[in-house]
This record gives C-alpha cells, structure tokens and sequence, in this order.
C-alpha cells in the first residue's frame, strides 16, 4: 500500500502513530524551525516512542555518517518514522541506509508501516551519469549518479524495484512553509556536506574516495578541494566552461591523509555556470592517470561507477567524447524511467 500525503507527520492520524510503537529513523535535518521541535519530540510528548536510530556520533564528527540497525530492530513496532536529508546520489551513506530499511522490511511478513517526511533534493532536478548495468548490492538503486529524485520518490522507485507490498506513506516535502522555505542544506545532511556546492560536487567527487586522491574529507570544503601528497599541481588540468582549477595545497584533520600536506586543485564554479560533476571526475581520473603511476584505476572504483563505456574509457581504451554521448544517451533513459515515480510537478533535467 502507497500514499502520498500533504499534512505534516503530527497531523496524521492513523493509529500506529497515535497508540502504536514507534521509532524514529532520522538525522539532525529532522528538526521542524515552525514548532522548534525534533521529530522525535512529537512521539515522545505522546508517550509512545520506543526507539531511535540515528547517527553515532555527533554533528560534523567524522563517525556520524551512518545509522546503524539490525533486521531484528524493527520487530515489534508499529510504525518506522523517517527523516533524513538526502544528497541526490545514489552512493550518499544515510540514503543507503534508508533503503536497507525497506528491505529488511520487506522480509518480514508483518512488520511496521513506513513513513518517509520528504525534503527537496539540495542537488536539485539535475540528472548525471548511467544507470547501474551490473546488479548493485541490495541497498543501492538502480538509478542514475545523481538521480534528481527526492527521498520520497526514490524510496517509492525503490520498493517497485524489489517487489515490495508493505505499507509505505510519504509526507509531501511542500506540506508546511519550512519545507517549501527552508533551504535544504542549512542543517547539513552529513559531516562531509558544510554547504549547497558540496551537493552539486558529489555525484562525481563522491567517487574520488575509492581512489588515492582525497575529495577534501576532512577540510571545510569536502568535494570542492581534491589532492594527495603525490600530486604535482604545476599543470593546468581539463575544465569544462565555467568552471576554474585553483592549484592550492590542503592538510586534512580526519580520514586518507590525515595530517599529511596534499596538493592539488580547487574546484571553483563561476556564477550560473552548470557543472557536471561526473564527467568532469572522470576526465581528470584519466588526466592524472597518464601522468602520475600512483594514481590508480582501482577495481573498488569501477564497482562504485558501474559502467562498462566509462570503466573502458579510465582504461584508456576510448576517447572522452564516446563517453560524452554515452552519457547523454544513459540520462535520458534514466529521466523517461524516472518520470514513473515523481511525486511533484517539476521533472529531472540533464546539462544540455
């Protein structure tokens, strides 16, 4: 069973969240600036929240990027209440997670309802990249690098995908002015997002984790800075309009290279220019491929990408062009599939 609902959670009235056993499933974003509450808040002051799975740690610390949870957690409850912010690709940790949930879920023969507070995708209606061609690990969906879907409709996408027949409620992200007025990324969804350029950065930064050079984790500006302490940055690498490569030199507090000097580029967009994160990754893997043998095409990276013409081109067996209308072609298969599954009246859009 489906819906999709244009009332707040707190004015939902179905007995499980009412009378029944609930638990929250949520990150700090799932504060409410109309009431000053936490989502948690509402339950608690009803007397019946049972459980909460949220990060580890707290804000901004580098263990708080994941919410832990077992299968046998969701035994004995009623309703599952989630509220996270997601990042609009396919790979950002607290989405996984979410899914994981509707796929223990789906197992069970009777379990909670599921209840998903939706929140405009910070990335945007922007599409990048391919769908995955191999069959990804259960929690990641078939969709596109940056799938320009917000959690509701990925999670609705999501339990098509596995056949799943539990009850399933979205609350419509523009059911209260915060929703439709507060800016998606001012509570940050995750430690390594600070700001709106983080968003725009990942559905090809993201990658730069499963290689030897860091997207900035553990700086200010995750995703926006790139580096090692191998990397030469006396060349001027590719860029596509709008967009500059500022050599600069970076020594992180956490995560790969911690407390080592790394050099390497800043990523600066000039205003209203559309950038295209995952090609331009890809072109500068292949850029520093050919002039640094200690950058390399890791098999955990070709995983993570999932695509055999762009796999073929870090290779360096094609040129970047076939890529280029590789991926043209892969966004506008993946915006016709995804149109199925929209819930609000704007569509996804590639980067002409």
């Amino acid at each position: 069973m489906f819906s999709f609902r244009t009332t707040s959670i707190s004015e939902q009235l179905d007995k499980g969240l009412t009378e029944g056993r609930v638990a929250c499933f949520c990150t700090p974003g799932c504060w409410d600036a109309a009431t000053g509450e936490y989502l948690t808040d509402i339950f608690r002051s009803r007397g019946n929240l049972v459980k909460l799975f949220g990060p580890a740690a707290p804000e901004f610390s580098p263990e708080s990027g994941h919410i832990d949870f077992s299968s046998e957690d969701l035994e004995g409850l009623d309703a599952v209440v989630v509220e996270i912010q997601d990042v609009g690709s396919r790979y950002f940790p607290y989405t996984r997670d979410v899914l994981r949930l509707l796929s223990f879920r789906a197992r069970m023969e009777e379990g909670p309802s599921i209840y998903i507070i939706d929140h405009i995708n910070p990335a945007g209606r922007v599409v990048e990249g391919t769908i995955p061609v191999l069959e990804p690990d259960l929690w990641t969906p078939k969709v596109a690098h940056r799938h320009g879907l917000t959690l509701g409709e990925l999670c609705n996408l999501y339990c098509s995908e596995i056949g799943a027949r539990f009850p399933l409620h979205i609350i419509s992200a523009l059911c209260s002015e915060v929703g439709k007025d507060l800016l998606p990324w001012t509570i940050s969804p995750s430690p390594d997002f600070p700001g709106l350029f983080s968003c725009q950065m990942y559905s090809g930064g993201g990658l730069w984790t499963a290689t030897s050079i860091t997207p900035g984790i553990g700086t200010p500006r995750p995703y926006e800075y790139i580096g090692s302490p191998f990397l030469s940055n006396s060349a001027v690498p590719p860029s596509p309009p709008g967009v500059l490569m500022r050599p600069c030199s970076f020594t992180p507090s956490y995560g790969l290279y911690a407390g080592k000097e790394c050099n390497g580029y800043q990523i600066i967009m000039l205003p209203g220019a559309q950038y295209h994160s995952l090609l331009h990754t890809v072109q500068l893997m292949r850029w520093f491929a050919d002039r640094d043998s200690r950058f390399e095409i890791t098999p955990d990276l070709l995983e993570r990408i999932d695509d055999p013409v762009i796999a073929e081109y870090l290779k360096g067996g094609i040129t970047f062009d076939i890529v280029q209308e590789h991926v043209k072609s892969e966004e506008q298969k993946w915006i016709r599939k995804a149109k199925r599954f929209l819930l609000y009246e704007d569509s996804p859009y590639r980067i002409k």
